[in-house]
């Protein structure tokens, strides 16, 4: 299958366990499945594109995922998503492993709503949608 690149950002995560991180991202961007091998899982649109891509094992071994995941806060880099709905992405976000602060916690910034949150193996993630 060959797939078009996106028009803006595209983001590499590497991940324990790459479907159940996958799902995450699905279902909270609403993203469908466009390439799927032993070792990643592409998940995009036009717009954006994130490749989940499956640890070395020699990595992995020492990697443990507590449930729930412990968020790993004290990393140089955090994506940030523009979404529809902050409590859509609530809900999903915890429906596939992962998690947000509540959305009453959400700020406003540079005319967006942001909303923190983690993917399933406690990466930290941001979500925002324009404000109304």
């Amino acid at each position: 299958m060959s797939v078009t690149p996106p028009l803006f950002a595209s983001s590499v995560i590497y991940a324990k366990d790459i479907r159940k991180v996958a799902a995450f991202y699905q279902q909270t961007l609403a993203l469908p499945v466009l390439e799927e091998e032993l070792d990643f899982i592409v998940v995009g649109n036009v717009d954006v594109e994130i490749i989940i891509v499956r640890m070395p094992e020699s990595i992995a071994r020492n990697v443990h995922i507590s449930s729930p995941p412990d968020v790993r806060e004290e990393t140089p880099i955090k994506c940030s998503f523009l979404v529809e709905d902050l409590a859509h992405v609530h809900a999903e976000a915890a429906a596939t492993g992962g998690g947000t602060k509540p959305v009453a916690q959400a700020w406003r910034w540079r005319g967006q709503l942001h909303l923190d949150g983690h993917d399933p193996e406690g990466n930290v993630v941001q979500f925002r949608t324009r404000d109304a």
